[in-house]
């Protein structure tokens, strides 16, 4: 349960900088919309303000955040990937008592054994009512024992002594037995050699990736800037987009709200694999989503600011079915 929590926690903060990105897109849409909804709106531009005065408090409210995004894309979340990285390495690399968890059968790496054990002291090094099936030459081994502890050696190899228990020997499908009762019985837990794997990606700082002109490090150091670059775009386009609708509910905002930062995600993660494949120059890289979507923006406001339409008139023609003109007899 702690090994889970503890790669959980590695991974939430992996995906938070992304997390807090859609959580200010939300947070000035949904604002601005309540604004619209309790008409304070019409008091603002009736005091001779537009949709474009709202860049500025906008601005000022989202910058300490962008700054934080940007910090924990940068730093923070190769930091957390290489972490987990290396937890779950040292979990692999573990050996077969330490991965026991209490009243709870265990198989060991190699399957010739199989451990139970019902409790531990504080620091795991005594252990109670233990419970041991080894199948070795084709003879099948049981040993219980009321007690043990685990001893280290000198050299490094590790040991489980048991005490005041009994060992069952005997050959499969054969009802002959052998019983040894045993006041110390000691048992080698082999350890597991660490796998040595080179790091990932996105487990590398930063710096390594600018030092690096590989297209893969390319890919990675622009979808960390991406991050905090397509917050501060969706945080602008919130504005425009917070006008309501009063033919259209309440939720119609935020819906498109998501579709609009799955498109730009999605759009991200595309033109990044094609940058990591070679097929796009790194100089390149995601720049032209970020216009892409900051031509929006900019369309957006310049509707808004003009009382248009979102969508032109002769486009909307286009989705608006013709009516069929009724003849009377």
């Amino acid at each position: 349960n702690d090994a889970i929590t503890t790669m959980l926690g590695f991974s939430m903060i992996k995906f938070l900088p992304m997390i807090i990105s859609l959580t200010l897109f939300l947070a000035v849409l949904m604002t601005l919309s309540r604004w619209y909804r309790d008409s304070e709106m019409v008091v603002w531009f009736s005091s001779g303000m537009s949709i474009t005065s709202w860049i500025r408090p906008v601005l000022s409210f989202i910058g300490p955040v962008i700054l934080l995004i940007a910090l924990l894309s940068l730093v923070v979340m190769p930091w957390a990937t290489s972490q987990g990285e290396a937890y779950r390495t040292q979990l692999e690399s573990r050996d077969d008592l330490a991965s026991i968890s209490p009243g709870v059968f265990k198989e060991s790496s190699n399957g010739e054994r199989v451990f139970f054990i019902e409790s531990f002291d504080e620091l795991g090094n005594i252990v109670k009512n233990i419970f041991v099936q080894s199948l070795q030459h084709q003879k099948l081994g049981i040993i219980v024992a009321a007690e043990g502890n685990r001893v280290v050696e000198k050299n490094g190899d590790q040991f489980v002594v048991m005490e005041n228990g009994r060992r069952y020997e005997g050959t499969r499908g054969s009802a002959e037995f052998s019983t040894t009762k045993f006041e110390k019985y000691a048992i080698r837990v082999e350890a597991k050699e660490a796998k040595q794997e080179p790091p990932s990606t996105q487990s590398k700082s930063s710096q390594e990736l600018l030092s690096s002109q590989n297209s893969t490090n390319a890919a990675e150091l622009q979808w960390r800037f991406a991050i905090p670059i397509s917050a501060l775009i969706l945080s602008l386009l919130a504005i425009p987009l917070s006008a309501l609708d009063p033919r259209a509910g309440r939720s119609a905002n935020f819906v498109l709200a998501l579709i609009i930062y799955i498109v730009y995600n999605n759009l991200l993660s595309i033109m990044q694999a094609w940058v990591a494949q070679g097929k796009i120059n790194g100089i390149v890289g995601l720049w032209p989503v970020h216009f892409i979507f900051l031509a929006i923006t900019a369309y957006m406001f310049y509707r808004r600011a003009n009382q248009l339409p979102i969508m032109p008139i002769f486009l909307s023609r286009l989705f608006v079915m013709p009516k069929l003109k009724t003849s009377r007899k």
